[in-house]
């Protein structure tokens, strides 16, 4: 007798708790294995969005820190990176337009306005998952717990139902 699977917002199964093992024995799924999948892939998520943030937080200075240097008419010098050992100094001008990577080998030029919008609202968006993702780890520790408890428990209902079985055949 299986119990309707409820879930997170996120669509993470809630783990039923076991109160009649006899009800669950002949249905055991290995539910702990796919909660284990759901918190490691949580876990690498977690790890790429603490990454992220603090890439776009650097960039939203960056496109700040041009803006003013726009606004006083002062152009910008900078070291950039030839290759692995080698640098070179280069003059800036700002135009008003920045370049973004937007992944899969994909850069756009945006105004200063549309490329600060553009990383505050991922920026926004990266705090907002990073936080579900949080919440969606404490949620799958609270789910293991509840199947390690219920295989426990089932454990320890078979173990009883072999040594009752020995006595009822012992007589």
């Amino acid at each position: 007798m299986a119990a309707k699977m409820e879930a997170n917002p996120r669509g993470i199964p809630r783990s039923p708790f076991v109160e009649r093992v006899e009800d669950y024995v002949s249905d055991a799924e290995p539910a702990d294995v796919v909660l284990r999948k759901f918190q490691e892939t949580i876990r690498q998520r977690r790890k790429v969005l603490e990454e992220k943030i603090p890439e776009i937080e650097k960039t939203i200075a960056m496109v700040d820190f041009l803006i003013e240097k726009q606004e006083v008419n002062e152009p910008v010098y900078t070291d950039y990176e030839l290759n692995d050992t080698l640098y070179a100094k280069a003059k800036v001008e700002t135009s008003g337009t920045v370049y973004l990577w937007l992944g899969a080998n994909v850069m756009l030029e945006y105004t200063f306005e549309e490329a600060k919008d553009l990383l505050t609202s991922k920026f926004d968006t990266a705090k907002t998952s990073l936080r579900n993702t949080i919440e969606d780890l404490e949620f799958l520790r609270d789910q293991i717990t509840t199947m390690e408890v219920n295989t426990a428990r089932i454990y320890n209902w078979d173990v009883k139902q072999r040594r009752l079985a020995r006595e009822q055949a012992a007589k």
